[in-house]
């Protein structure tokens, strides 16, 4: 899949996008609401209301620590360096109230 991004002034490129999976960690807090880390990307804390939430603000940030690597030269973290392809076999939560 790719999408396409503006640089600065210039014409449209073409990025290529890839998907990775990453392990969670998610426990709730004693105040509510649930803070998930990862074992796969460092310095990754993410609190949502619910443990959905938690999930997809950790894929944001998980994207947004990845896209700041790519952008300083960083190393990516170890669970980027060998991108996973389909077929994936993968738990998702799913809220129900």
């Amino acid at each position: 899949m790719a999408r396409k991004r503006k640089a600065q002034g210039k014409r449209e490129e073409q990025i290529a996008v890839d998907e990775a999976t990453i392990r969670l960690h998610i426990e709730p807090l004693k105040e509510g609401g649930y803070v998930a880390t990862s074992p796969d990307v460092p310095g990754l804390v993410a609190e949502g209301r619910s443990i959905t939430e938690a999930v997809e603000i950790a894929q944001g940030l998980t994207r947004k620590i990845v896209e700041s690597c790519l952008e300083h030269g960083d190393p990516l973290p170890a669970a980027f360096a060998k991108l996973r392809k389909p077929p994936l076999n993968l738990l998702v939560p799913v809220g129900i109230r």
